[in-house]
């Protein structure tokens, strides 16, 4: 039984040698790219649907700290809120879960499984926030699942072993840096539009949470396959472009909580989670061509397939979030129940329309009211 496992060993180290050209064992960065193991894959699939799921219950919360703070009236901070924070623990939870996905598979097959999160979101705010749920929810919601099957089935299931020399050399080839900087003139508009402008559109707050996201990608897989790595055995966390990324990784997640907060604050549930699905799934494919370069080699029938994918799932996402308001009403006029006039002030505000006869509260205000003479 061992000489078996040896002799398929050297068979795939020969296969392996003869497709690079070098020996197997100094293996080549550029080149050590081997099929992942099923069990890996499956791990990292059931992985990724946990904490997509954990994502979806932690943005219903928070949207759910936004509605109750906004009905009490309360002017206090959303951050102050422990039911708030609640839901970012669960969102940190979550995002753990997919920051250790991406150690077993590629970002191309991770990324699509936001749909989950898409379903999951659409079904709480539903049976918990008593939003509407249309037909046309559901529909885009059966589009958006199999359009995840395809992304899914025909995305390319090879992965390559993320080493430190590996990011380096990605780190500054010249297509990763044209579309660095083509990235930072992006962001840096829809900034501009959002925070100078006050153009508060759910595309321009979901562009800039996509353009944080797809630098969240490469930094995440990076400091992910480099600790799978060092878990190896390969010591990888004494580069500096580890602690790098680490810190691109913190600064973008958190950048990216506060835009998709405060788009939590200003739209449904419903209409913020399937467009970040989009928006999160285009920016991680691009970024895994552009800097992983994870479709090099696929077939052109996998990648048609997969545009079709990719084309199947947004137009579910716009079914699920067509027609519905761009932004909410923060200003809505609430009288808390224990506000409403009772016997106590019954003799405060003037009983009828068209009585002559004033309460004490609107006495003063008509005291108070500017007269004619004021005007002048």
């Amino acid at each position: 039984m061992l000489e078996d496992k040896m002799a398929n060993k050297s068979t795939l180290d020969d296969v392996f040698s003869n497709r690079t050209g070098q020996n197997s064992s100094v293996p080549c960065p550029f080149t050590e790219t081997r099929e992942n193991p099923l069990k890996a894959y499956l791990l990292g699939i059931i992985i990724s649907i946990c904490g997509n799921f954990l994502i979806s219950i932690s943005l219903n919360i928070q949207k759910y700290a936004h509605m109750r703070q906004s009905q009490l009236g309360d002017s206090k901070p959303y951050y102050r809120s422990v039911l708030w924070w609640s839901g970012v623990v669960l969102m940190g939870v979550g995002e753990l879960g997919n920051f250790a996905a991406y150690g077993f598979a590629p970002a191309s097959l991770i990324a699509p499984l936001g749909c989950v999160s898409v379903i999951a979101s659409a079904v709480i705010s539903v049976a918990f926030l008593k939003e509407t749920l249309r037909a046309s929810d559901i529909i885009g919601g059966a589009l958006a699942v199999m359009g995840t099957y395809l992304l899914v089935t025909f995305a390319p299931h090879a992965s390559t072993h993320i080493t430190a020399h590996l990011v380096q050399r990605y780190a500054v080839s010249w297509q990763f840096l044209i579309y660095l900087f083509l990235e930072v003139i992006l962001f840096s508009i829809l900034l501009y539009l959002y925070k100078r402008r006050n153009i508060k559109h759910i595309t321009i707050v979901m562009l800039l949470v996509a353009l944080l996201a797809s630098l969240t990608v490469i930094s995440v897989k990076a400091v992910s396959g480099m600790i799978a790595e060092s878990i190896k055995g390969q010591l990888q966390l004494t580069y500096p472009i580890f602690y790098v990324m680490l810190v691109v990784m913190v600064a973008s997640c958190a950048f990216q909580i506060k835009f998709l907060n405060q788009a939590m604050k200003m739209f449904d549930a419903t209409e913020v989670v399937p467009i970040n699905f989009v928006f999160f799934t285009a920016s991680a494919i691009t970024a895994g061509i552009v800097f992983y370069q994870e479709f090099r080699g696929l077939a052109l029938l996998n990648i048609l397939m997969f545009l079709f994918g990719c084309l199947l799932s947004f137009i579910g996402v716009f079914l699920i979030a067509r027609d519905r308001p761009k932004i909410k009403t923060e200003n809505i006029t609430f009288i808390a129940m224990g506000k409403i006039p009772g016997r106590r002030s019954k003799d405060q505000v003037q009983p009828e329309a068209k009585s002559n006869t004033y309460g004490s509260l609107a006495a003063k205000l008509m005291c108070n009211k500017p007269g004619p003479q004021d005007d002048s």
